[in-house]
């Protein structure tokens, strides 16, 4: 049984206070590094709240889905607000790393690429990212076709290039990570069988009316 859906009028603000309310603990991240808040290494801590907070997003956004095909909650017109929100936080992040972390110094950042894999890692997320993020968009869905669904797949590696980065970042296993670990290989897992999914469903409806 499917719940109440939000009337459509209310939709377009319930979404840019999505916005808002994303975008809150990045900017309390920042207050928090003006006034001394993040401890003894701020750059390095504020680096990994805003990284933090993209998986976050990276997770609700996939999260979107399977809501609807098992509890019948559809949320989809938050999905695109989520995937923003998300790559404004890798955005953010990224740009930490080069400017407050890195000083845009090349070499600096060329070696601790060569020494901490994780951080292709993040690269590779980033490069993924921008395309979905820029053709998130009706004009895009419309002028791609069938082609935006194949592009938005990557959504899948991205998740998955992301975990890695977030997780090899840290060097330990701890109870958070554990709990992204989880959720990410539900998400990913859950794609896997969900074509044989819907189509038992299917199955059954066409059993049903006959």
């Amino acid at each position: 049984m499917a719940l109440p859906a939000l009337p459509a009028r209310l939709k377009p603000a319930s979404v840019w206070a999505l916005y808002a309310l994303g975008l809150m603990p990045g900017l309390y991240a920042f207050y928090l590094g003006i006034y001394g808040g993040l401890g003894a290494d701020p750059v390095r801590e504020f680096e990994h709240l805003l990284g933090t907070w993209a998986l976050r997003f990276l997770c609700a956004g996939l999260v979107i889905t399977p809501i609807r095909d098992l509890l019948s909650v559809n949320l989809i017109a938050y999905r695109r607000a989520l995937g923003l929100i998300a790559f404004y936080y890798v955005l953010a992040h990224f740009t930490v790393y080069l400017t407050l972390d890195r000083g845009l110094i090349l070499t600096s950042i060329l070696g601790d690429i060569l020494k901490r894999p994780y951080i292709m890692l993040g690269m590779v997320g980033l490069l993924i990212l921008i395309p979905l993020a820029l053709t998130s968009n009706r004009w895009s869905i419309r002028r791609l076709g069938s082609r935006w669904n194949s592009l938005h797949k990557l959504a899948y590696p991205l998740l998955l290039a992301a975990l890695l980065h977030y997780v090899l970042s840290l060097k330990s296993i701890t109870l958070e990570p554990a709990i992204y670990i989880a959720v990410v290989t539900v998400l990913l897992g859950y794609r896997l069988v969900r074509p044989k999914l819907m189509e038992r469903r299917r199955a059954r409806r066409v059993t049903a009316t006959r």
